[in-house]
């Protein structure tokens, strides 16, 4: 378990170095493809991300498979929060623009930010799974930047812009909720369809 954390932990910082990059970039095109980095470097090194372990979970629902996912969140809860903060006294100004983007992201309504991060999940599923099919990065360095420029919504990225905001209110702890309902919902889609299409071809899970 302390592995996973620890998994979870490292995975948490790599995004918010990636939610850093993209706060301080004037750019937004340069911002989301150096975000990538982030990513990048989770996958070859198997760190363990909320959001790419969500996917997996029909096709491997074990307890395991849950203990991983769950506390990698973990890690990933306490990595960002940790970072947000250090790297807003580090770096001030990244402090304000993330208030800027999160006092927007608490202007969507309930069905905008679930229906934003469903599509961020289903991006982060074709991401890691093109990775994970063919070790390449090209998924990853297509639908990141896809994901960032459509203005969807990452839950463990949100979770570091919150935190280098210096945002803490009730409305920000269930705006983060639904954004990892979401992300969840979106993730697991295309797995649960492949799923469903192999029952109908050979009467059994794919």
């Amino acid at each position: 378990m302390l592995k996973q954390i620890i998994n979870g932990i490292f995975a948490g910082v790599l995004i918010s170095i990636g939610g850093a990059v993209y706060l301080s970039c004037d750019n937004k095109y340069v911002g989301s493809l150096l975000f990538t980095v982030a990513l990048v470097c989770i996958c070859y090194q198997g760190y363990s991300l909320y959001t790419g372990k969500i996917c997996y979970i029909p096709e491997k629902h074990t307890k395991a498979e849950f203990s991983v996912l769950f506390t990698g969140l973990l890690g990933n809860v306490t990595a960002t929060t940790v970072c947000g903060y250090a790297l807003a006294y580090a770096v001030p100004k990244l402090r304000q623009a993330g208030f800027d983007a999160c006092s927007l992201k608490l202007e969507q309504e309930i069905p905008q930010t679930l229906i934003r991060a469903f599509f961020c999940g289903i991006l982060i599923y074709l991401a890691v799974d093109i990775f994970k099919k063919n070790k390449t990065p090209l998924g990853i360095l297509l639908c990141i930047p896809t994901f960032i420029l459509s203005g969807y919504e990452h839950s463990v990225a949100d979770m570091f812009y919150f935190a280098v905001s210096g945002i803490v209110s009730l409305k920000a702890f269930v705006f983060i909720w639904l954004v990892i309902l979401g992300n969840s919902a979106g993730g697991m889609l295309l797995p649960l369809l492949s799923l469903a299409g192999g029952k109908k071809v050979d009467g059994q899970k794919s």
